[in-house]
């Protein structure tokens, strides 16, 4: 992606180097890559944190950015002005008002409207405050634990985010949290899988209209692919586990994931996107 030298979001906050409470550990038998997956591109950590035993009081640690780090900072900040640009537009287009949303940049451990959450549960987004939250140290992750390498995998997770901020100012996020208390755990996690394709189509939208803007290098395209091809149900499952359990699938199949990312990137609109009505995922 062409990104150095371009315009950055002046909606970044940082607090790295500013601890909220630790997380002292997270019960369930729930590991390591469950935990980051769960979160990563949509799930809400605040849901895992009903077993989560918080310790200690906000503190300040020193950080001192590392060359790598001031690089990653500058590259999520004009991912994030891109999407600003696109959204606005776009919501124009409607007759509506984009409301740009806040990035959080944080290390270790962090609160937010939906809870403590560690670096553990990787970039997640944040409907009780409008804000998406990002340990640095994720992108690392994405091209070690993941095998999805490249900055454009990076760019979409960071917009699939705000995709879900997109559903957010649309009234869908309210929609499903009234739908958790009327459904069952296996008829809410079928919604919630359309939830999350939605924002995969989002994501997809923003990276057309990158194309329009000239940003877009040979390849980018396949490293989102495979960053959502990395994060489906089935292939998580499979990875920590042996087996997949379709019924317990909140975000879709690999297949489903790369599916509505590619059809929102080749039609670069809005309204095509409605997976709460598509017969087939």
């Amino acid at each position: 992606m062409k990104w150095r030298g371009r315009r950055e979001s002046s909606n970044v906050e940082d607090r790295r180097g500013m601890s909220g409470k630790g997380i002292a550990g997270i019960g369930g038998g729930i590991g390591l890559v469950i935990v980051l997956i769960y979160a990563l591109l949509g799930g809400n950590p605040g849901e895992l944190l009903d077993d989560t035993q918080i310790t200690g009081s906000d503190s300040s640690i020193s950080h001192e950015e590392t060359a790598q780090e001031e690089e990653l900072s500058q590259f999520v900040s004009v991912v994030l002005a891109d999407t600003e640009q696109v959204w606005g537009k776009l919501f124009r287009k409607e007759g509506l008002v984009y409301k740009e949303p806040k990035l959080v940049l944080y290390s270790g451990s962090v609160e937010s409207a939906c809870g403590a959450a560690s670096a553990a549960v990787g970039p997640f987004y944040c409907p009780g405050d409008s804000k998406l939250y990002i340990d640095l140290s994720f992108y690392q992750d994405l091209q070690d634990k993941l095998q999805a390498p490249g900055d454009f995998a990076m760019a979409y997770v960071i917009a699939h985010e705000v995709g879900h901020h997109v559903q957010n100012l649309l009234g869908t996020t309210d929609q499903m949290a009234r739908l958790r208390s009327q459904l069952s755990q296996a008829e809410y996690n079928q919604y919630s899988v359309r939830l999350e394709l939605q924002a995969d189509y989002l994501a997809g939208v923003w990276a057309h209209h990158a194309q329009g803007m000239n940003v877009l290098e040979a390849g980018d395209i396949e490293e989102a692919l495979r960053a959502a091809s990395a994060v489906g149900d089935d292939t998580i499952q499979k990875r920590s586990q042996g087996y997949t359990v379709p019924e317990s699938f909140t975000h879709g199949t690999s297949q489903q994931r790369v599916r509505w990312f590619h059809k929102g990137f080749q039609t670069g609109d809005i309204k095509d996107g409605n997976t709460f009505e598509a017969p087939q995922l």
